[in-house]
């Protein structure tokens, strides 16, 4: 017994420690975190493959564009994400961390277009914003009102404190965390122009640009903007329940749920398929998957899945994503993307 006994505790402490030592197990579903904005499409794609091929249907992850790259960089593995979704565009230093990581051959996909919306109830009045308006409402700090040349920390509380146009009643604003890539874009494209809309702020970008985006994008934290994570539809949730609340999102989310809320126009645009894909609107972004190269062939389905994803029948221009919100991406450009998806083709870095 005891001989018996000292064997199966010196099988099993080297079966544990080679378990401890062995890379993660494989899997055959594919791994996908990132934007909650592609979310929705990514998701849509997923049902599909799992129903209509033999593979599993792939496991998604609405982490945020920033958290999921931070996820897929991590490292090559079946421990970490095969691909990963984002509202922006990966930055340089994101690639880098995927270099330093292993994470040496990395195909990008751009899928098409969406707008950011900022949208209320049915029931509360439709606002008008100019980017100036959107600016005022909700940076960290302002322009002096009274003229002089100094910020001060926003003192703004009504909408109809910044134009006697707007709604009198308590500026509450719902939106996306910093790890979102709808909060980059929105920062990006509607606080930072609505910023430049100053003169004294606009000179920083020249004098001081660390200083410039300081200003430009910190989002005030005094209660008239509120995080609300990561789930959009708590936001239009909300919004349903409180007409006096305004929320940011994807123009998929307005797509979804046009009987309960209505965008605001910016600078006089109303957030259409035709304003987006042309840039007229203008708070519109590219929205972008990111394929690692080293885990096709590892876990099954990957080259069939984002095959399925590229496909006229479901980005072109009567694909079943445009039913969803998606803004197709013009045609040349997915055959293009359609062939380096194909090849999968990787990044350089240098297009970044």
């Amino acid at each position: 017994m005891t001989k018996l006994y000292k064997a199966l505790t010196t099988v099993t402490l080297a079966g544990a420690i080679a378990a401890l030592s062995a890379p993660a197990m494989a899997r055959d579903t594919i791994s996908i975190v990132g934007s909650s904005t592609v979310y929705p499409f990514a998701t849509v794609v997923a049902e599909r493959f799992g129903r209509n091929t033999d593979f599993a249907t792939p496991k998604i992850e609405s982490t945020g564009s920033g958290g999921g790259l931070k996820l897929f960089c991590q490292g090559v593995g079946t421990q970490h994400p095969d691909i990963t979704n984002a509202s922006r565009r990966m930055k340089k230093s994101e690639f880098d961390m995927c270099q330093a990581n292993g994470v040496k051959e990395i195909t990008e996909v751009r899928i098409g277009a969406d707008g950011i919306v900022m949208a209320n109830s049915k029931e509360a009045e439709k606002l008008d914003l100019s980017l100036k308006e959107i600016f005022l409402a909700l940076a960290k700090d302002v322009p002096n009102p009274d003229g002089s040349n100094e910020l001060v920390a926003n003192p703004y509380m009504k909408w109809s404190e910044i134009d006697s146009s707007l709604p009198d009643i308590a500026i509450s604003v719902m939106g996306p965390p910093p790890t979102s890539g709808t909060r980059d874009a929105f920062v990006e494209l509607a606080m930072e122009s609505g910023c430049k809309q100053f003169p004294m702020i606009a000179q920083m970008e020249d004098d001081n640009e660390d200083k410039f985006k300081t200003v430009c994008q910190s989002m005030r934290e005094d209660g008239p903007f509120v995080e609300a994570g990561e789930n959009d539809n708590l936001i239009v949730q909300r919004l349903a329940q409180d007409p006096e609340t305004v929320g940011i999102f994807g123009y998929s989310f307005l797509m979804e749920n046009t009987g309960q809320i209505q965008a605001a126009t910016v600078n006089g645009v109303e957030p259409t398929p035709e304003a987006i894909s042309s840039d007229q609107y203008p708070v519109a972004r590219s929205l972008w998957f990111y394929v690692k190269k080293a885990h096709v062939g590892v876990v099954p389905g990957i080259q069939e899945y984002i095959s399925e994803f590229t496909s006229e029948g479901t980005w072109g221009d009567n694909g079943y994503l445009v039913d969803v919100g998606l803004i197709p991406a013009p045609r040349n450009e997915r055959m293009k993307i359609a062939k380096a998806v194909k090849e999968l083709a990787p990044m350089t870095g240098n297009e970044l």
